[in-house]
């Protein structure tokens, strides 16, 4: 069997890709509890693909829930050397309209209560993030989108916010005055894990809503977004579709060693348990 090298988080409204065969499901068990569900492995245009929804299914988790060093622990322990995110985002500027897709190419955290790396007790990295997305598989994924029929805008901007609530319009006016394009709850630190675990990461965000900020739009409510993310589900999964065959065997950018000069903890000092525990993220490096 083909091994496992692309893996799709599916977001708000994305619990399956129907196309997938030969399909298996994996239970996966972690330092760090368990994954939000269990993952899915298919097969796609020959290639094995692992699928795991964000929110379980049924959507039982909320964004600050999500269980997110599980999920990339896992995903890293069967090869995964690429991660297509979907996620739901609100859109910050007149020209993202409701059912477009864009694809980031920053992040600003406005998070709180997250655990946001895998390193401490006992081993510190630090990692540049000044790239939070893969720009190589970035530019795949917008010609995916883009073979599949959607409206792409590529680059952007991405705040993350707490949730699980809606901005607050006062909230809304301040992320768009900073200059933000889309606005989600669930990039960080899914973005950053990803990194540390030398993954290419990318996201295709479609836009549900103007959020709160827009005087002639209806403020984003839950019915809404169901209904955008709905209309958009087909495409994802066509999009998905389209980026198999344009990916190669080979990564042509710097995530593959992204932790190659991030150690900072002397060697002697730094805890067996915690490599134990970090088995497949630094297993190579010790």
């Amino acid at each position: 069997m083909n091994e496992v090298k692309l893996a799709v988080i599916g977001g708000s409204g994305v619990y399956d890709i129907e196309a997938l065969t030969d399909v298996e499901e994996r239970h996966v068990t972690t330092p760090y509890g368990d994954p939000s569900d269990r993952i899915v492995i298919g097969s796609l245009s020959d290639m094995r693909i692992a699928f795991l929804p964000r929110h379980g299914r049924g959507h039982r988790l909320t964004p600050g829930e999500v269980p997110y060093r599980a999920n990339i622990w896992a995903l890293k322990s069967l090869g995964v050397e690429r991660i297509i995110s979907v996620s739901a985002c609100g859109s910050m500027k007149e020209k993202y309209q409701p059912r477009h897709v864009v694809i980031p190419d920053q992040i600003y955290d406005n998070t709180r209560h997250r655990t946001y790396s895998f390193f401490g007790d006992g081993l510190v990295a630090h990692l540049s993030f000044a790239e939070p997305f893969c720009p190589h598989l970035r530019g795949l994924a917008a010609e995916a989108v883009r073979k599949a029929g959607g409206t792409v805008h590529e680059g952007g901007t991405f705040i993350t916010i707490e949730g699980p609530r809606f901005s607050t319009r006062g909230e809304s006016l301040v992320y768009r005055s900073w200059g933000v394009d889309i606005i989600g709850m669930t990039a960080v630190p899914e973005a950053q894990l990803a990194r540390e675990a030398e993954i290419c990461y990318a996201t295709i965000a479609h836009v549900t809503d103007y959020d709160v900020w827009h005087e002639e739009e209806e403020a984003v409510n839950v019915e809404m977004l169901i209904a955008n993310l709905m209309a958009n589900a087909a495409l994802t999964k066509r999009s998905i579709a389209e980026l198999v065959p344009l990916l190669g065997n080979e990564r042509p950018c710097d995530c593959g060693q992204a932790l190659a000069t991030a150690f900072i903890t002397r060697r002697d000092l730094i805890p067996q348990a915690k490599i134990e525990e970090l088995g497949p993220i630094v297993a190579r490096y010790f």
